[in-house]
């Protein structure tokens, strides 16, 4: 039975949501039943794509990649696929009418992973934030909003915002990994290997002004989604406040973390927030 099917491919999103992202899974707990599984799908999609690029090394990544976008394609003609994760993601895509455009400029940050390693200019940087981030807020936003056209089109430009803010502390905090192991610098006009506190304020100033402008939108979000989006905001707010506080020649020779015992205790906080009407 094809019902069967769809709850299992759904099941294997949350599972690998699960098991890539603890903080991520936490905050998706905190959305309205009615909504996890299509986040849980969103999540899968994309984390699948970011592995081949990131983590399968020794495998012809370009050819496991145009794999995954041409299978995603005979999926959603078909309306089905074998790989549980593309036949949950497809049937979230139609269900939310998310537009195409937002999954090609996914995958065409994900094909610069494969070749580029330097982001000379502030538009090259903003472009793969774009794709690697801003979209995947978007997707997420189209769920929210439940085909509101007029509420999305609203609260667009604060879900970019915020996934640009998720992004750049991404960057910040796997600069170690980033740098060392992918040979990547993201961030342009900032020579890594001499990062100091000046270039390092820059960059928290930047994701600041862009989490001042997101929590706008997190208040004005459905009932339905707030919370979990403030739970992952408030995360990732108290991750940035880590970093900040952090030497500069730390962050390049670790990766800053949030403690598990920390989470439950932003969760907790959040919630008094939110049940005392805060947001």
């Amino acid at each position: 039975m094809k019902q069967l099917f769809d709850q299992t491919g759904f099941a294997c999103s949350k599972l690998v949501t699960k098991k890539y992202s603890t903080s991520f899974s936490l905050a998706v707990k905190m959305l309205a039943p009615k909504i996890r599984e299509d986040i849980y799908s969103i999540y899968a999609f994309v984390r699948l794509a970011d592995e081949i690029v990131d983590s399968f090394h020794g495998y012809e990544k370009e050819k496991l990649l145009n794999e995954f976008e041409q299978d995603y394609y005979k999926a959603f003609a078909a309306n089905i696929s074998l790989n549980p994760i593309l036949n949950s993601f497809q049937l979230t895509v139609k269900k939310h009418k998310i537009t195409d455009d937002l999954i090609q400029a996914f995958l065409t940050s994900m094909k610069l992973d494969l070749n580029k390693n330097d982001y000379e200019t502030k538009a090259e940087y903003e472009n793969y934030i774009y794709g690697s981030a801003d979209v995947v807020g978007l997707m997420c936003l189209k769920v929210f909003v439940n085909g509101d056209v007029e509420r999305y089109e609203h609260l667009k430009s604060y879900a970019m915002r915020l996934g640009s803010a998720f992004q750049k502390v991404n960057f910040l905090r796997d600069l170690k990994d980033d740098y060392e192991v992918l040979n990547r610098s993201y961030f342009p006009g900032i020579d890594l290997k001499k990062l100091d506190i000046s270039a390092k304020n820059k960059i928290i100033d930047e994701i600041e002004e862009d989490f001042h402008e997101a929590f706008k939108g997190i208040k004005m979000l459905p009932l339905e989604a707030k919370f979990g989006v403030y739970t992952a905001y408030i995360y990732y707010r108290r991750l940035l406040k880590k970093l900040k506080g952090t030497p500069s020649e730390k962050i390049m020779n670790t990766r800053i973390r949030v403690s598990n015992p920390l989470k439950i205790s932003l969760l907790a906080k959040s919630f008094v927030v939110y049940k005392l009407n805060l947001l």
